[in-house]
């Protein structure tokens, strides 16, 4: 494991410590150190054909951090930080698109997945839909964007190589779950313990699709 990956874990568990401590205060400084983390471990890898989209996927996810560091301040850094992410999400999808097959994905079940997630998107949006005001078009884009980024990542997962497919899926998973805790907290109801669920959800699914990314090409590499 790269050492860039094994800071990542270690900075990712101290800071959510002080978010259990209730020293939100002093977390707010490390959110900043988190991602570069993740972004060295894939710099510092070998080259592979979705190398370039991972790391800007990264970027854009590390500017959306930083940027709702201050969503405090007014919803224009919501915004903005909806539309990096929103970018970052994209790039996933192409990620995951361009992600070399390695099997031919079982029909049914990728059919069941996309039920599954078009099912949770009506859901989301028709709880959400009555409190979101002016961001009724920019809230169903991006829920609309993760939605497509997981149906990429059930794609993968039936046909990509074992066991890395289910990691980036599991990530993906985890992605979509700290997206929805913080739209609910944040358009719905104060939601108790939010900011750990959503951080330790978020570090989770960024985690994930690193580190299974990474061994999915160097795997391929070998064979």
């Amino acid at each position: 494991m790269s050492k860039f990956l094994k800071y990542f874990v270690i900075v990712s568990i101290v800071y959510l410590a002080f978010i259990v401590f209730g020293k939100e205060d002093i977390a707010w400084y490390l959110k900043p150190l988190l991602l570069p983390c993740l972004l060295l471990a894939v710099n510092e890898s070998s080259e592979f054909t979705t190398k370039k989209l991972l790391l800007s996927a990264l970027v854009f996810s590390w500017i959306g951090d930083v940027v709702l560091l201050f969503a405090d301040k007014g919803e224009l850094y919501f915004i903005f930080g909806l539309v990096s992410f929103l970018i970052a999400h994209i790039l996933f999808i192409f990620l995951f698109i361009k992600q070399e097959a390695y099997k031919t994905p079982n029909k049914a079940l990728f059919g069941l997945g996309v039920v599954f997630i078009a099912g949770y998107l009506f859901v989301m949006l028709t709880v959400l839909f009555p409190t979101l005001g002016d961001l009724k078009i920019p809230v169903s884009v991006y829920a609309f964007t993760i939605s497509l980024m997981l149906v990429m990542a059930i794609r993968g997962g039936l046909t990509w190589r074992n066991p890395m497919n289910l990691l980036i899926l599991n990530g993906a998973i985890s992605f979509v779950v700290s997206d929805s805790i913080l739209a609910m907290n944040k358009f719905y109801t104060a939601l108790p313990n939010a900011s750990l669920l959503i951080m330790s959800t978020y570090l989770i699914a960024q985690y994930l699709i690193t580190f299974g990314v990474l061994k999915l090409n160097e795997q391929a590499a070998k064979e």
